[in-house]
């Protein structure tokens, strides 16, 4: 049960630091994926969508469609493809570091 526990909060940190590195590289402070809905927002001022939009994902099935979205739009301000989307929904422990802690260099808002 102990082993289990370290793992999951080994999990918790990688993708607490790749929120972090994501943040810092679209020059906003890092702590800001730490504080529940102050991340959202970041993130959406990240990806260049408003604040309200943050109420939309909190409509059960709407919020799907929305999250999907943004994860798209979080790929392309990184210069990535579609594919890289569906990585960062499906294999989210692979794709999220891979965005914090690589190449990868923020260009904009949805890479405008």
């Amino acid at each position: 049960m102990i082993g289990l526990f370290i793992i999951y909060f080994a999990v918790i940190m990688l993708l607490i630091a790749s929120q972090w590195g994501i943040y810092s590289k679209a020059g906003k402070p890092g702590w800001a994926c730490l504080i529940p809905i102050y991340n959202l927002i970041v993130l959406l001022e990240i990806i260049g969508k408003p604040w309200w939009w943050l109420f939309l994902l909190f409509i059960p099935l709407l919020n799907i469609i929305f999250y999907v979205w943004i994860y798209n739009l979080l790929a392309k301000s990184f210069g990535k493809t579609e594919g890289f989307t569906a990585g960062l929904i499906f294999l989210s422990l692979i794709f999220f570091p891979i965005l914090g802690f690589g190449e990868a260099k923020y260009q904009g808002p949805a890479g405008s």
